[in-house]
């Protein structure tokens, strides 16, 4: 069976989850470097119940967070696409840009060809008009490639789903509108 590909660039794919995929995704949120800026790492069955969430969501929408594979490997490196936070803030409802790439594929811009193909698929394709990013204060490297993307800071806020005055409770916002994108 065919891989189900949403978005090609000249080194990734883009595309539905598989259940071959878990070993990989599972390994990636267990790896505290890459877990730095969430509360915690996650088990092999959060990542499984997550990885069947991101796939339904695709499967039901037709984009979400996509798998991230490089081609000429044909191994999955993390995650980038669209989601929908599920929390109540001054910028949601709303669609969120998102990224997550496994340790030993940092600094080989990966996120970054992976986010800009998806800003272009979500104005072009989809016809979204706005999107967001956040992320907690302290994860400059993601906030780094939000500006590197052309987003601008929309403000901060603390996240709801985590205890206030935490470290990783506040959060920056950016965001950026297809008008503003040269896509």
């Amino acid at each position: 069976m065919s891989k189900q590909v949403f978005i090609e660039t000249n080194q990734l794919l883009l595309r539905q989850w598989e259940l071959e995929d878990l070993s990989a995704y599972a390994s990636m949120n267990a790896d505290p470097k890459v877990m730095e800026h969430f509360p915690t790492i996650l088990s092999k069955e959060e990542s499984s119940n997550h990885l069947q969430n991101m796939q339904a969501e695709i499967q039901e929408k037709g984009y979400g967070l996509f798998a991230l594979e490089l081609k000429k490997e044909g191994c999955l490196v993390g995650f980038t696409g669209l989601g929908f936070p599920k929390f109540d803030a001054e910028f949601t409802p709303c669609v969120e840009i998102g990224w997550r790439i496994a340790s030993p594929y940092w600094r080989r811009g990966y996120a970054f060809e992976a986010a800009t193909a998806c800003l272009n698929f979500a104005f072009n394709e989809i016809g979204l008009t706005e999107i967001f990013s956040f992320t907690a204060t302290s994860n400059l490297p993601s906030e780094n490639l939000m500006k590197k993307l052309g987003m601008q800071k929309w403000g901060e806020f603390e996240h709801p789903k985590l205890p206030m005055k935490q470290p990783l409770s506040r959060h920056v916002v950016y965001s950026i509108n297809k008008s503003k994108k040269d896509v």
